[in-house]
């Protein structure tokens, strides 16, 4: 029987057209990398990674242009928007002026009390949640020397101070995001908040790294945390096109079964049987799938040996060998085909599936 991961309950937050928490699908996230004063190009990624699959957008807010864009951005996307404010409140509340759902903050940088106030003032005006933030990286200086370093329970403590202070500020519409690059810490400081608090979580290991190493940290960081039933919205954080932190996370969430739809595919490693040029036709396989809307699994073998075998659990697999290869549905040989028929076959049998 296929295991289930029972998610926490937490609050419900609307953001935009979204809501997060409850029983609601963890949501994607990802963030732009273009310059937000740059509308047209900021339009034109969002608008990307929305088809690819992203739910929530997130955009820099360093500058008064960059707060006065949004207002014209919004009118080219679909998906909520979140402004991401360091250090100027009058960012923050510009943001909010000019459309953002959503804002990130970390009320440790914003200063003053009375800055704070103004910010929350604002967002309860519109009634827009806000995000605190806190990573391990900017952690409080009295916190490190407490916990004798940068530990789990110094990054909780600090999110929970944030929190704290805005509820004693008159304000409960609240995300919290504590993200860490060393995973297990990273982990760890999940496990202790979602003990100590019932505002949904945005999860995700920051600064991971690059496309290899990021995507590694980020599956085995998420999985953990995730597989508790921690986490109502995440970001694969990358150092490359944002497009693969979407790719990344669909996959991440359909591999713990968090996340149904989309055709997954399955692959074997290559070996001395093989005799076509499978790592090619894995990755032809595994684009060509991905604006077909069916909720499948696909194995691409490397030989006609074992590929029936091996693809008994596939919906439909292709198995190659020299000069032909096979088309195996549900374990079984369906028919034969030459071998530069091999991928446009397959796609012809998944555009009438069920036919």
């Amino acid at each position: 029987m296929e295991e289930k991961i029972i998610r926490k309950k937490t609050k419900e937050v609307q953001i935009g057209s979204k809501i997060i928490g409850g029983s609601h699908p963890i949501l994607i996230q990802s963030m732009t990398n273009t310059r937000t004063e740059d509308v047209k190009g900021t339009i034109a990624q969002i608008q990307r990674l929305t088809e690819a699959g992203c739910e929530i957008i997130r955009c820099a807010v360093p500058t008064m242009e960059a707060a006065e864009a949004l207002a014209e951005i919004k009118k080219g996307i679909t998906i909520p928007l979140v402004a991401d404010i360091h250090f100027d409140y009058r960012l923050a509340l510009a943001a909010i002026e000019h459309g953002a759902d959503k804002i990130r903050i970390n009320p440790g940088n914003i200063g003053a009390r009375e800055r704070i106030q103004a910010v929350i003032d604002a967002a309860k005006e519109r009634n827009i949640p806000i995000r605190v933030g806190v990573n391990s990286g900017s952690l409080e200086k009295e916190l490190v020397e407490r916990y004798h370093g940068v530990t789990a329970e110094g990054i909780v403590e600090s999110a929970l101070d944030k929190v704290h202070l805005i509820e004693e500020l008159g304000y409960d519409n609240l995300v919290i995001s504590i993200k860490s690059s060393d995973v297990l810490m990273c982990v760890r400081a999940h496990e202790l908040i979602a003990n100590r608090t019932d505002y949904p979580l945005h999860v995700g290991i920051t600064e991971s790294g690059t496309i290899t190493s990021g995507n590694i940290k980020s599956a085995m960081g998420l999985g953990m945390i995730l597989s508790q039933g921690i986490g109502d919205t995440i970001r694969v954080s990358l150092t490359g096109d944002p497009l693969e932190e979407i790719k990344s996370a669909k996959i991440i969430l359909r591999t713990l079964g968090l996340r149904k739809g989309g055709i997954e595919v399955v692959s074997c490693p290559t070996c001395g049987r093989t005799q076509i040029d499978l790592i090619g036709l894995a990755n032809q396989v595994e684009a060509m799938v991905s604006d077909i809307p069916l909720e499948l699994k696909v194995a691409v073998m490397g030989c006609v040996v074992n590929g029936p075998g091996e693809a008994k659990e596939a919906d439909i697999g292709i198995a190659g060998g020299i000069g032909e290869g096979l088309i195996i549905k549900h374990g079984e040989i369906y028919k034969k085909v030459k071998e530069e028929d091999l991928l446009e076959a397959l796609r012809h049998e998944l555009l009438h599936w069920g036919e």
